[in-house]
């Protein structure tokens, strides 16, 4: 399976799934995304994801979430090496960044009195 199937894959996932991608500010929508997906990087490489501090907890529990539908939904992420899932998911935060923030046309994200 190619690297863009499979980012599509996470992605269509995370689309129909995740809400963490669209908060209402375009700095909340960067820290969510970067966080859960990071999160979920170390997840999916069989790392412990990082619960120090009450943010990373939430982006631990979205991304434990994720990780597990992920696990049952696509055979090749139970395959695939640590680079190759790093590789996935940095173009799924690539693609959700163009999508929900970049191209977004809801002028909320960067509206000076929110």
């Amino acid at each position: 399976m190619k690297l863009e199937d499979k980012i599509e894959d996470v992605f269509a996932y995370t689309e129909e799934r995740c809400l963490w991608q669209f908060y209402s500010r375009t700095w909340d929508r960067e820290e969510n995304i970067e966080g859960v997906v990071n999160q979920a990087i170390a997840l999916l490489s069989g790392k412990p994801g990082n619960r120090e501090k009450p943010m990373d907890r939430l982006h631990y529990a979205d991304a434990k979430i994720m990780v597990d539908d992920l696990r049952e939904r696509y055979t090749w992420v139970n395959e695939a090496n640590e680079p190759e899932i790093r590789e996935v998911m940095e173009g799924l935060k690539k693609r959700l960044v163009d999508t929900t923030i970049t191209r977004s046309t809801n002028r909320e994200l960067t509206h000076h009195l929110y």
